[in-house]
């Protein structure tokens, strides 16, 4: 049962409606700092966190979480006869919902000319902290460290009065994600700068790219698969399924494939099925209606059918859905397409 719940966000995303209904289960908010007066400034009831932990903040907020009312409040075990009496013997209560995310450390990181003391203090310490408290014991304490998440914990103390075990379980598994990718954005920042004329090898790997989009499937049907990184930076859908992983490895082996006609200033078009082009052409960007491009291969147009098509400039005319099959491109230009790029053969 959530009877204490500790806020501290930067993003304040959905944080008044849910921090209201909180309220509304007579469930105690204790705050930090902007997210408290944000809460006392639309009257919702809120006690301050000096106040609740008896020590002031300080160091310019950079010690106010790390306290052992606080910690001791997510960690100790509430079956256990021994941590019940210690949390008693020193006024420790328990907390069991945490709402915390992060100083935004990757959006301050892609700042242009942000400089290092501005990224040192955007190194979270107190809410890594707390998130990594409440996750390990996620047996009795529900910790969120995403606004998207806050459905379902109001749908679950809705129908339940309180939150599962395996929701819980959910949750915890997502924090240390989280702050597992935080961290290493961290290390690679720091690397970088003190290491620029020998760059570090890192002593373990893993990805540091958001994920972008769920895929239909992966190599195969069975399999699951997700996009991490900037490619929707790059390329635009406009039309088809949703990708799956055999489209990706297409669409990347389709620009390798254009990259090679990177000297000629024409737009370039490429048509793959499993890595294997199937028509590629050039051509001016359609000044004159009716221009048909150079085609590159001797491939028959029944070769493009189910397969990834990939342009290399917006200069070429907005395509109409009908013209790929399953296609990803680079932002389509406003110009009104050519007849000749109505048919279903994209001028082939």
């Amino acid at each position: 049962m959530i009877k204490k719940a500790l806020l501290s966000v930067s993003d304040k995303t959905g944080l008044l409606d849910f921090a209201r209904f909180l309220v509304s289960r007579d469930i105690q908010l204790i705050s930090t700092g902007g997210t408290a007066k944000l809460l006392r400034d639309h009257a919702v009831p809120v006690t301050e966190i000096s106040d609740y932990t008896g020590f002031p903040e300080m160091m310019e907020g950079r010690v106010k979480t790390l306290h052992p009312k606080v910690h001791g409040g997510l960690l100790h075990l509430r079956d256990h006869a021994e941590h019940v009496a210690q949390a008693q013997a020193h006024g420790i209560e328990a907390i069991d919902l945490v709402i915390v995310n992060l100083y935004p450390f990757e959006q301050t990181l892609a700042k242009p000319g942000v400089s290092h003391q501005e990224l040192i203090e955007n190194i979270d310490i107190g809410g890594p902290s707390m998130l990594r408290s409440a996750a390990k014991n996620h047996r009795s304490v529900t910790v969120l460290v995403d606004s998207a998440d806050y459905a379902l914990v109001r749908a679950e103390l809705e129908q339940h009065g309180d939150t599962t075990v395996q929701t819980r379980e959910k949750l915890a598994a997502k924090v240390f994600r989280h702050t597992s990718h935080y961290d290493s954005l961290i290390g690679g920042y720091l690397s970088s700068v003190c290491e620029k004329e020998n760059p570090v090898l890192q002593e373990t790997s893993g990805i540091l790219a958001k994920k972008a989009q769920s895929l239909r499937y992966g190599e195969n049907p069975h399999q699951q698969a997700a996009l991490y990184g900037s490619f929707h930076q790059h390329f635009q859908q406009i039309h088809g399924k949703e990708l799956s992983y055999n489209n990706i490895i297409d669409i990347s082996a389709a620009v390798q494939l254009i990259q090679e006609f990177a000297q000629d200033p024409q737009p370039t078009l490429a048509i793959l099925k499993h890595t294997n082009p199937a028509e590629s052409a050039q051509a001016p960007p359609f000044a004159k209606l009716g221009t048909k491009p150079t085609p590159r291969t001797d491939k028959p147009p029944s070769a493009a059918s189910s397969s990834s098509t990939n342009l290399s400039t917006s200069t070429w005319p907005k395509p109409s859905p009908k013209s790929f099959p399953k296609s990803s491109s680079p932002p389509p230009s406003t110009r009104t397409p050519c007849n000749c790029c109505k048919r279903k053969k994209i001028c082939a």
